[in-house]
């Protein structure tokens, strides 16, 4: 079997485990079986399942990003642009870790709220390039305080949801709420401080 085959088998093989079963109840011996490698060959690519998990996290969001990116419309009012991209990002990202990890998990491992946060600080720096690349915040010192002023605080927010939601019902109305209530303050907040 070919190096990138293997690790692409691996990869596939995990990804599908974690969907079906979640990150918790999948093993790496699983995830051999599936991939159709020996379980020496997982850990030659990835040194643990955690960091098999991570590097399958990432993928996932750097393509739905750039997919989400890509499909915007175009709007006038600048705003509603950076509150959309914001608020579409953070459902994103939520969605995802509840669709390979589960929060119900999270919540109770205090490893995988580790790694969670880890995540999140990596998937701020993805989320700076994304964003200044392709929106109005491009080439401005100012624009780019504000981003980051923008990233930080909606992520503290959606974190702060997802660990004391008690279920999916609750995420639904706490994101609501903070698309109504917080992010349009939020928006003005980063916009005043550019002024």
């Amino acid at each position: 079997m070919e190096v990138d085959k293997a690790k692409q088998g691996i990869i596939q093989a995990s990804s599908e485990l974690f969907r079906k079963f979640g990150y918790h109840k999948t093993s790496v011996n699983e995830i051999a079986r599936k991939a159709k490698v020996a379980k020496a060959t997982i850990y030659k690519y990835f040194e643990s399942k955690e960091v098999l998990l991570y590097h399958i996290y990432m993928k996932h969001i750097e393509e739905e990003l750039q997919s989400m990116i890509r499909s915007a419309p175009e709007r006038d009012d600048r705003e509603a642009y950076i509150s959309d991209l914001i608020f579409n990002t953070c459902r994103m990202a939520y969605s995802i870790s509840n669709e390979l990890i589960g929060w119900e998990f999270i919540r109770i491992s205090t490893e995988l709220q580790g790694f969670v946060r880890l995540v999140s600080d990596d998937m701020e720096k993805l989320l700076m390039r994304s964003y200044q690349d392709t929106t109005p915040f491009k080439d401005s010192v100012a624009d780019i305080r504000s981003l980051r002023f923008l990233i930080n605080s909606s992520k503290s927010i959606i974190l702060s949801y997802a660990y004391t939601s008690a279920n999916d019902l609750d995420i639904k109305k706490n994101f609501l709420k903070f698309k109504k209530d917080m992010l349009p303050f939020l928006i003005q907040a980063a916009t005043r401080e550019q002024q």
